[in-house]
């Protein structure tokens, strides 16, 4: 039996654009929307304010601009001889020196960023977008579904993600799509169980009740009203993942699970290549992408970090 506009409850509105012209009661959006609306931008400013998030977003920054736009930090190739010769001391003709083959070490520094920040961005992201659908879904429907993508994602996680990727790579080649497949599969069970454990406690409030009494459909429950009250932990987990998914990327290709060529501009190929040559005190090939590498993932934490503190406040 559907109600009418005199039996809706109060503080709700009557949609009447609905099929066959049937009258179905929706909430009412602007208290909620604008006390949201509020929250984020007391969120935003306590953000912005946080030394954390600045200096994060500045080291994110800089390697965001050495991966789009290389040539504005670097003047050399990353594949151009030096006169300085291999390798150089940093400073005896190159910043930060120069490597075996005399490369300069500044400027694969910049132009490695590209491949570690296409790769985990996409990754993260792909990930997310399935892991979040997949936690919505078991946590709201529970039931048999549940039950199985719960086993799978058990299944998943019981194997090491190393041995996972590389068992991965070595079947389906090393292609750049492979990797990002790769990674965001990796990354898909940890979320999916976040997301699913805060869609239970969701679904179990009132607001959610309320909603399938007014008879709305699971998705539009999902979407509209889950989805909106996870926003900030899916957030929270974008960020966290793209740190491991640098490290992770930064690790298939110091193992050579990349498929690029060990002249290609690369972190992880570059310390892979150099690092023998420190017990010869020939140290900066290899610390300086390192170090890249260690600075890039502090970055995204330091924004993890601030973001987690923000929702929190």
């Amino acid at each position: 039996m559907t109600e009418g506009p005199e039996d809706a409850a109060p503080g709700l509105d009557v949609d009447t654009a609905t099929a066959g012209g049937a009258a179905t009661p929706v909430d009412e959006p602007g208290p909620k929307a604008a006390t949201r609306k509020q929250v984020r931008r007391e969120q935003t400013m306590v953000l912005v304010k946080s030394p954390g998030f600045i200096i994060g977003v500045i080291i994110v920054g800089f390697w965001l601009i050495a991966a789009i736009v290389p040539g504005l930090l670097s003047s050399v190739g990353p594949k151009e001889f030096t006169d300085a010769g291999a390798r150089a001391n940093p400073g005896d003709g190159a910043w930060l020196g120069t490597d075996g083959r005399g490369f300069d070490v500044y400027a694969r520094l910049i132009y490695g960023a590209r491949p570690i920040l296409i790769v985990a961005p996409i990754a993260t992201a792909l990930a997310i977008v399935v892991g979040t659908t997949l936690g919505l879904v078991m946590g709201y429907y529970r039931g048999l579904v549940d039950e199985i993508i719960s086993r799978v994602i058990e299944a998943i996680l019981s194997i090491p993600v190393i041995l996972m990727a590389i068992l991965v790579v070595f079947t389906f080649g090393s292609s750049r799509a492979v990797i990002i497949g790769t990674i965001a599969v990796l990354f898909v069970p940890a979320i999916t169980r976040t997301i699913r454990s805060a869609a239970i406690a969701e679904s179990e409030l009132d607001y959610v009740t309320s909603a399938k009494m007014r008879g709305e459909s699971g998705l539009f429950i999902v979407l509209r009203e889950i989805l909106p009250n996870v926003t900030g932990l899916v957030v929270v987990e974008l960020t966290v993942r793209l740190g491991y998914a640098v490290f992770t990327y930064a690790t298939l290709a110091f193992l050579g699970f990349v498929g690029a060529d060990l002249t290609d501009a690369d972190w992880g190929i570059d310390v892979a290549g150099n690092y023998t040559q420190i017990v010869r005190d020939i140290w900066w090939p290899s610390i300086f992408p390192a170090l890249a590498i260690a600075s890039l993932v502090i970055g995204v934490n330091l924004v993890t970090d601030s973001i987690d503190k923000a929702l929190k406040s």
